[in-house]
């Protein structure tokens, strides 16, 4: 019996990371949900998708260190099956007058948003290429593409993403690997959301958020597309969202 095909979620949080999670898993891939803390959090995620039928385990990784994320996919294909999905999704978004931003806390963001997915992408192309066939999702923003005030250090790192992303599809898709970037723009209905900016998101109606399950299913298309007719970028909003 062949082993079953993994998705490998990386930022599993409790918004858009959890619901990837759901998603693959309702497929019937055992997921592999990755943060970089917050164990309990992930027990719970994956206690919820055994109840729901579905298997996924939990790994504190820091995606920022190569020698860890070489540790988490050795551990992964060897423990849970072949990857057949890579998701990179971690969060990074800070708002910093240019002023106030500091080396470390631009490094930091670089790290987590733009060299933690080049080391997360070089090494799901390792493993897919030679069985010519998977596929590499980036969770991109509004910022991929345009810089906004106070957002020096997250713009960059996510146009730096996006770049290594589109390096990746070109480079990848010769070798049946669908390399795909997710711009995200608008905010996502998370508890955090609601406590912080609830009450004017609230004024513009239902549906003024991005529900983390209606984003999670167009990951979910993404994966599934033919290669005779790949996409390579989408963006989501609410259907109220100006841009």
């Amino acid at each position: 019996m062949a082993d079953p095909k993994v998705a490998l979620v990386v930022g599993a949080g409790p918004g858009l990371g959890g619901a990837l999670c759901r998603r693959f898993a309702s497929e019937g891939y055992p997921v592999a949900a990755v943060r970089r803390r917050h164990g309990a959090e992930l027990e719970a995620l994956c206690r919820e998708i055994a109840e729901q039928g579905g298997q996924a385990r939990g790994f504190e990784v820091d995606v920022r260190r190569e020698e860890a994320v070489l540790d988490l996919f050795d551990r992964v294909e060897d423990e849970m099956g072949p990857l057949d999905v890579v998701v990179f999704n971690p969060g990074a978004n800070i708002n910093l007058p240019i002023r106030d931003t500091t080396v470390r806390k631009f490094t930091k963001v670089w790290e987590m948003a733009c060299f933690a997915g080049f080391l997360v992408g070089r090494e799901a192309a390792r493993r897919m290429v030679p069985r010519g066939r998977g596929t590499i999702l980036f969770t991109g923003a509004t910022a991929s593409l345009r810089g906004g005030i106070g957002y020096a250090a997250f713009a960059s790192a996510k146009h730096g993403l996006r770049a290594v992303a589109q390096s990746m599809a070109r480079e990848l898709a010769p070798e049946g690997i669908h390399v795909a970037h997710v711009v995200i723009d608008g905010a996502i209905d998370t508890p955090w959301i609601r406590e912080n900016f609830g009450e004017a998101l609230a004024d513009r109606g239902p549906d003024a958020m991005l529900a983390p399950d209606a984003i999670a299913q167009s990951y979910w298309a993404l994966h599934a597309q033919p290669r005779s007719a790949w996409t390579f970028e989408i963006d989501v909003r609410p259907w109220l969202e100006r841009w």
